[in-house]
């Protein structure tokens, strides 16, 4: 579960069924794009955050005041390589104001323009 109001905003707010979504590893020795998915829903409440000893559980999260949203998104494909963050990361003329590549901007949803999705594909 996303536990950040920016990251929750955009799944709420921005995200639609179609919009095309990177798979990044953030936790791995090399972390970096690895996939391709897309939006299969719009957000809709995040049912964990009321469930009882479950691991997202937020007790001010309520079923009729929901406090953390989530979408559903379907796999597309595996990138041929992965692109690693320090890849993208001397690409930053071209990437321009991706969130990714700002110091201390690591949520684990943010937007990518259509240029820079193009680019980062180019990059494959």
């Amino acid at each position: 579960g996303v536990r950040n109001y920016q990251a929750r905003n955009m799944l709420r707010d921005r995200m639609r069924p179609g919009d095309g979504v990177f798979f990044y590893h953030s936790t791995t020795e090399v972390p970096g794009i690895v996939g391709l998915a897309e939006g299969a829903s719009i957000g809709y409440p995040d049912h964990t955050a009321w469930e009882r000893g479950h691991i997202h559980e937020d007790p001010k999260s309520q079923p009729d005041q929901p406090l953390w949203y989530m979408v559903d998104i379907r796999y597309v494909r595996h990138l041929r390589r992965a692109i690693s963050l320090s890849e993208l990361k001397t690409h930053v003329d071209a990437l321009g104001d991706l969130p990714l590549l700002r110091r201390g901007n690591r949520l684990s949803v943010m937007p990518v323009g259509d240029a820079q999705w193009q680019y980062i594909l180019g990059l494959e």
